[in-house]
This record gives structure tokens, C-alpha cells and sequence, in this order.
């Protein structure tokens, strides 16, 4: 059932790290996350995993913690506490980083006693045997994109059916799911949640729209970076955008992304866990028409990540500079950091414009 999307089997697990040890990629990747330990000990680690849990608890979860102490001043959360260990979720996230998002909630998660939870993987994305191997050996499973479908019957077609894997992930197979709040990640700062990720969930429901959303236990998180992950990539992707040139990924481009959000500097990262939605706020919405509906649901998401989202002083030096007014508090090294991190991309050759770009992109959290 749903083998061409969902994430390995127990069954599939010993095959798929006999190719990730094989793949000629492999021993850079150790190299990056664990350059203390013999490539040869990684292997023999990865060939005793038999479970997707032996993988997730003996390499994923070493992996990513390695990266949390190599590229950040502190990995925290808040909220834990709102979730129930007996129930499934719905994880609905704003979306800063292509990986780590999502990855950091699993540690987090694992930390916390919990279980881990499936996480949706974009098509654009999977590419690469070793970036397959490691995702569906992760819990990952895919979901189409617009732009890696044919037309917008088929997108409605693949939604239907993605909908409906969750549901069943969620409802008969016990596992809760990580979704972003929207079609890839922000790129302006600007969190928000699409209304039709809400419509998708409640394609595979029924026609009771309340019930639909009620049986997945939505829980809103908000994910904050102290440094913007790719922020050069994303204002370069916006100047474009802005300049009114068609922006065509480069081939390798989202791979790049992957690789630029894992090994550069985060600063301090902050997820909060929000209130779950309960079902008497999806009640209190019953007699709306449908797209009404699920336009007020992406608004309560919304309040509840926004509200969440924790600002840094770089979000506030940002906002005094674009204001040209000393507004917030911060320290003078603190300045002085940011604006230089500021210029040496600005030093690239690059137009004078995106230094504008660049500081909204850190700003308008705080300007919303």
C-alpha cells in the first residue's frame, strides 16, 4: 500500500544501508559529521541496523546532533509538554531550512521520550540514490510539488492521494507526520500558511470538514533560526524574482541547498511546540463554507506560529536599519556582526540591491 511514495519497511532497512556505506558520497559524509571516528567503524554501525529505528537511534540521531554542535550556539524548544505520548500528530511548520526543520523536531522528539514522526520529503528533492536511501530509511515519504507534475488535474490527483497516505499514517499506522505550512520554503521571512495545504488535508475526510481535521490532531509548530539558512540563495532568488527574470533552478541547485543549510553557521535555533488544535475551534467554524474554512484554519495556524516564533537581536538590527532609527535593544557587537556578515555577501560581486533584500528577510518577522 502506497509503495510508491511511503518511507522504507523494517524489511527494506538492511538493503538500503548496504547501498548508502556503497555510495561514493558516503565517506565525505562521515568525514563532515563524525571526522573523530574511522570510516570503516560508520559502516560496520550502519550494516548492524536492521529496523528504521536501529537507523534513526544508532546514525540519525549522532548525525544530527552533530551538526547542531558544529553549525549552532544551541538547539532549545518549548512545549513539549502540549503533546499527549498516546496520540498521533499532525506537525504543520513553518519552513526555514530544506532538512533540518524537520530534522531537529526528531531529535527533539526523541528527547523528549516521544516517538518520532514521518516526514513529508518533496519529489523536487529526491534525487540521488543516497539522498533517497537515507530520506525513506529517515520516515520520509514523498510528496509531489507543482512544478514536478504535468498539470493541475494531476497535482489534485497526487494531493488526493498524498492526503490520503496521511490520514492512514496518522490514523491506522500510528505514526504523526511533519508537514511544512506551505509549497517549499520561505524565502522573505514572511511565514505564512497556504490554505490549500488545509484543503489537501481534508481531501481524503469526507464531506464532515470539521471531522476531517479533528482526527489528525494538528499541531502548529514554529521553527526560528538566529541566522537565516541560505539566506545568500534566497535574496539571490528574490532579487531575481524582483527583477522580473524568470527564475530557473540551476541543475544541483536544491542539493546545494541541502548541503549550504547543513554545514553553515546557525547561531541559536528555537522550536516551539503550539497548542494543538482542538476540535471545538474547528467547531466554531462548522457553518462556514468550505474554502471559508479552511482559509479561518490557516489564520489560527498562523496566530499560533507567528505568535511563537522567537525574534533575535539580528531580526532587530535588521529592522533599525532599513528604519535608520536605533529602536530595539542589542549590543554593539552584536551590530557589528550582523553587518558584516551583511557585506561580505554583499562583497560578492553582488548588486547593491540585495543588501535591501537581505535585511528583509531578517527584518520582516519583526515588521509582522
Amino acid at each position: 500500500m502506497f509503495d510508491d511514495i511511503r518511507p522504507f519497511t523494517d524489511a527494506e532497512i538492511p538493503a538500503a544501508m548496504q547501498r548508502i556505506v556503497s555510495d561514493k558520497y558516503f565517506v565525505l559524509v562521515c568525514q563532515f559529521l563524525f571526522p573523530e571516528t574511522p570510516v570503516q567503524e560508520i559502516a560496520a554501525l550502519l550494516g548492524s541496523c536492521r529496523t528504521v529505528e536501529d537507523f534513526q537511534k544508532r546514525f540519525m540521531y549522532k548525525a544530527i546532533y552533530s551538526v547542531v554542535n558544529k553549525t549552532t550556539a544551541g538547539l532549545s524548544v518549548s512545549g513539549m509538554e502540549r503533546l499527549d505520548p498516546s496520540k498521533r500528530y499532525l506537525f504543520v511548520s513553518n519552513h526555514r531550512d530544506i532538512m533540518l526543520d524537520a530534522a531537529f523536531l526528531q531529535v527533539l522528539l526523541f528527547d523528549a521520550g516521544l516517538r518520532t514522526s514521518e516526514i513529508t520529503f518533496g519529489a523536487n528533492l529526491m534525487q540521488g540514490q543516497m539522498v533517497i536511501d537515507v530520506g525513506k530509511s529517515n520516515k520520509m515519504f514523498r510528496i509531489e510539488r507543482p512544478t514536478t507534475v504535468s498539470s493541475a488535474r494531476d497535482f489534485l490527483k497526487k494531493s488526493q492521494y498524498v492526503s490520503e497516505y496521511i490520514r492512514y499514517a496518522i490514523c491506522e499506522k500510528g505514526e504523526s507526520v511533519w508537514i511544512a505550512q506551505r509549497n517549499g520554503r520561505t524565502k522573505d521571512g514572511l511565514d505564512a500558511t497556504d490554505q490549500g495545504i488545509i484543503k489537501m488535508f481534508g481531501l481524503s475526510g469526507g464531506e464532515d470538514h470539521v471531522e476531517a481535521l479533528a482526527q489528525l490532531n494538528i499541531a502548529p509548530l514554529s521553527i526560528s533560526y538566529e541566522w537565516e539558512p541560505c539566506d545568500e540563495l534566497k535574496a539571490l532568488e528574490l532579487y531575481a524574482k524582483a527583477s522580473g527574470q524568470p527564475y530557473i533552478k540551476k541543475p544541483g541547485e536544491d542539493f546545494n541547498s541541502i548541503l549550504s543549510g547543513i554545514v553553515q553557521p546557525k547561531g541559536r535555533v528555537h522550536l516551539s511546540v503550539c497548542e494543538p488544535i482542538a476540535r471545538e475551534e474547528l467547531e466554531a467554524l462548522r457553518e462556514l463554507p468550505t474554502g471559508l474554512f479552511n482559509r479561518e484554519v490557516a489564520a489560527l495556524l498562523d496566530r499560533r506560529i507567528l505568535g511563537a516564533y522567537r525574534l533575535y537581536p539580528n531580526n532587530y538590527i535588521a529592522a533599525d536599519l532599513l528604519s535608520g532609527k536605533r529602536e530595539h535593544s542589542y549590543s554593539d557587537q552584536e551590530r557589528d556582526a550582523f553587518v558584516a556578515h551583511i557585506e561580505e555577501i554583499i562583497a560578492k560581486d553582488y548588486p547593491q540591491e540585495l543588501r535591501s533584500i537581505l535585511l528583509h528577510i531578517y527584518a520582516n518577522p519583526v515588521i509582522r
